[in-house]
């Protein structure tokens, strides 16, 4: 390729999670291009797949940002935002009652709640959102979804009539429900779950089985939660437990399904289609995508891969920039990628590659140029 024949190159990179936000990662990509062939036209497009980043991802964009403050997931007050173009609101779950929002870091398994993501919605259909997309990853919290539902006006009742608090565990003593006092928007607005896992509730491939010891659960614990939330199905709604997503972020999934009338899609997916990707491909030679593992997760609806097929269906090549990749070379061609940069091939040691992950991108982009934009 010539550099007369250079039009556009698009950037469409995810975080490179534990070092730079999508966005970062886009500007140090677009630097090192820049440095080398400084006529190209750099579009920067950062995205993500429903986890944390999803907000930032929609801002970037162009969309406003809505801030505003809602507890987390041990009920303290803290700052939060979502995006609103028109009547669409995009929340993400990280950003109100995610991991990161665990005060000093400290797990809270049994207690941990989704109530907060509740006020954000009610808050979102307060304003006049009617369509709400919400981003599930990087929960804290193994309610069922339970909390979301309170905070937008249900009631769950124990066995005397008593208002249950927040949290997993508690729902063991659920004995009713009462949607009565839901938030009237609800049954107006159409809600979709940005989502990449596709785990029922309950069972060996549910909330708790699989996610619950990564919010700190032991094993008193996941016996506690999994019968916890057996009996918050069987009282929400026992036909959804084992739909596909019912588990995502600790059971949000369900919740959501049987209280909102939600469906889940991909993560990705309905990422492109709100920021309209495809027309943001008009004029590009080039794409480059990546996060900050390429492993055979990835090959699972996560936003590279996502990213790549939409591309290539216009007709565009596609490079990968990882901080690292587990796939073998004939895997990575497998997945339509034209080539493939690893930060971890100019900096082995992975924490000084996450340390300079920017300046290794500027790195990689020129390199990039050289490689793919000139003659």
């Amino acid at each position: 390729m010539t550099r007369e024949a250079v039009r556009r190159v698009v950037l469409a990179p995810d975080k490179f999670k534990g070092s730079l936000t999508a966005p970062q990662v886009a500007a140090a990509l677009a630097d090192g291009i820049a440095g080398v062939v400084p006529e190209v036209r750099i579009r920067q497009v950062p995205v993500a797949d429903g986890g944390d980043g999803t907000v930032d991802a929609f801002v970037a964009a162009g969309w406003p940002r809505v801030e505003l403050t809602a507890p987390g997931p041990t009920g303290v007050l803290g700052p939060t935002s979502y995006a609103r173009h028109e009547a669409t609101a995009v929340l993400e779950l990280a950003a109100v009652v995610g991991l990161a929002k665990l005060p000093g870091g400290q797990p809270d398994p049994l207690g941990a709640s989704t109530f907060g993501l509740g006020v954000v919605i009610a808050h979102a259909l307060d304003h006049g959102a009617t369509d709400i997309v919400i981003g599930l990853g990087g929960s804290a919290s193994t309610d069922g979804g339970a909390g979301l539902a309170q905070a937008l006006g249900a009631r769950i009742l124990d066995a005397d009539g008593r208002e249950l608090p927040h949290g997993g565990a508690v729902l063991a003593h659920a004995q009713r429900l009462d949607r009565t006092g839901m938030h009237p928007g609800i049954a107006s607005a159409t809600f979709t779950l940005a989502c990449d896992v596709d785990n029922p509730l309950l069972g060996p491939a549910g909330a708790v089985a699989i996610y619950a010891p990564q919010k700190g659960a032991g094993p008193a614990d996941l016996e506690t939660l999994e019968s916890a939330l057996t009996t918050w199905a069987r009282l929400a709604g026992p036909d959804f437990a084992n739909e596909p997503g019912a588990g995502a972020a600790g059971g949000t999934g369900f919740g959501a399904l049987a209280l909102l009338g939600a469906k889940v899609r991909s993560g990705i997916e309905v990422i492109l289609e709100l920021l309209d990707f495809p027309a943001l491909l008009d004029g590009a030679c080039l794409v480059v995508t990546g996060e900050g593992s390429l492993d055979t997760q990835s090959l699972h609806g996560k936003a590279p891969i996502g990213v790549c097929e939409t591309a290539r269906k216009a007709g565009l090549p596609v490079i990968a920039v990882v901080g690292r990749t587990l796939l073998a070379a004939q895997e990575i061609r497998a997945a339509g990628f034209a080539a493939c940069y690893a930060l971890t091939d100019l900096e082995p040691d992975p924490a000084r590659s996450i340390a300079d992950a920017s300046q290794l991108l500027r790195r990689v982009g020129a390199r990039l140029a050289d490689e793919h934009l000139t003659g």
